[in-house]
């Protein structure tokens, strides 16, 4: 079981690599890694679990945040609706994109980040997103508001980049021209 113990920081080099591709049909090991890596999204989002392991809560992980360098992703998050976006994935692409903007009003946190970093983090408000689920098949998800946002910060690990890369650094709540506001 994946625990906050797993989960490296900030600084550490993995966080900054561009992480491989799975070579597909992916391992025993590999799917393990990514059932553990959904199980802590779960886990973490269960207050009697959270305590008992002290994990802090969080609605995405990639696996660079536990030192594993390849492409995968685990999001367990609801939409605005009540819909359940809960996906282990493979290789995940964002295959197309909007050009309209959205952003979280709280801002965005990380669980590989033990600091708050206040700002505003320009995503993009609608993606399509194709990945490979730990039994082989390949989904592609059309996402809006919260999930795209999530599934956005999750491949970005996969790339080196961190959320607070993306805020702007002289005035981190400027206003994002014609962006949608997400409450969270």
């Amino acid at each position: 079981m994946i625990t906050m113990k797993d989960i490296i920081r900030e600084g550490h080099p993995t966080l900054r690599k561009v992480a491989e591709e799975v070579k597909l049909p992916a391992s025993e090991e590999e799917k393990k890694i990514l059932h553990e890596m959904l199980e802590y999204v779960k886990n973490s989002q269960n207050p009697e679990i959270a305590e008992k392991y002290g994990l802090r809560p969080g609605i995405g992980l990639a696996a660079p945040q536990i030192n594993v360098s390849k492409r995968m992703i685990a999001v367990h998050v609801t939409d605005e609706k009540g819909t359940l976006y809960s996906y282990a994935l493979f290789n995940p692409k964002i295959v197309s994109h909007s050009i309209e903007k959205a952003y979280l009003t709280s801002g965005e946190g990380c669980l590989s980040v033990d600091r708050a970093v206040p700002g505003y983090v320009p995503r993009y408000a609608r993606v399509t997103v194709t990945g490979t689920t730990v039994d082989g098949e390949v989904v592609k998800l059309r996402l809006k508001g919260l999930p795209a946002i999530v599934f956005q910060h999750e491949i970005d690990h996969l790339n080196g980049i961190m959320f607070y890369d993306h805020i702007n650094q002289n005035d981190p709540f400027a206003p994002i021209p014609d962006a949608i506001p997400i409450e969270r």
